[in-house]
């Protein structure tokens, strides 16, 4: 099994605080993207692939194959960051075993259905209930922009 060191949930998945900031602080050797659309789009897989910095192997698979990827052996002891758009993708893979003890909330834009939740990130009904899941499931979960920022404990601001 993968030894997942961060997931991270960012509708920008990756971008300069991802590549700049948290690989560095977290010396993941790869990057899983779990998002149905970009793993059927060929040409945007290329353009993230390319950001990556070539030291990191960068994975894009779909919630399902996800899973199989993180189950799969790793005789090389190899560290993953994981990184979502929402925080679905992130229960679903709780659900089904994977280990993740702590979840770092990045960006999630604003849209018809999301309210302002902590700064400017926000979330609909459906997103926060799923937060409080994963609280309740034992993970631990915070916002934070950047390893230097102090992270704020979403259990806090829920309650």
């Amino acid at each position: 099994m993968k030894n997942v060191v961060l997931a991270r949930i960012d509708d920008r998945l990756i971008h300069g605080q991802v590549i700049t900031a948290w690989i560095k602080t977290i010396k993941a050797q790869s990057i899983l993207i779990i998002d149905e659309a970009l793993s059927n789009n060929i040409m945007i897989q290329r353009i993230y692939k390319a950001s990556a910095p070539t030291n990191i192997e960068l994975v894009i698979k779909t919630p399902a194959d996800a899973v199989e990827w993180l189950n799969e052996d790793n005789p090389r002891g190899n560290d993953v960051i994981i990184l979502v758009k929402t925080p679905e993708r992130l229960e679903e893979l709780v659900d089904q075993g994977i280990n993740i003890k702590k979840i770092i909330l990045g960006g999630m834009g604003s849209n018809n259905t999301r309210k302002q939740f902590v700064k400017n990130v926000f979330a609909n009904d459906d997103e926060v209930g799923c937060m409080k899941r994963l609280i309740d499931h034992g993970v631990e979960m915070v916002f934070q922009w950047v390893p230097d920022d102090k992270p704020i404990d979403l259990l806090k601001i829920m309650k």
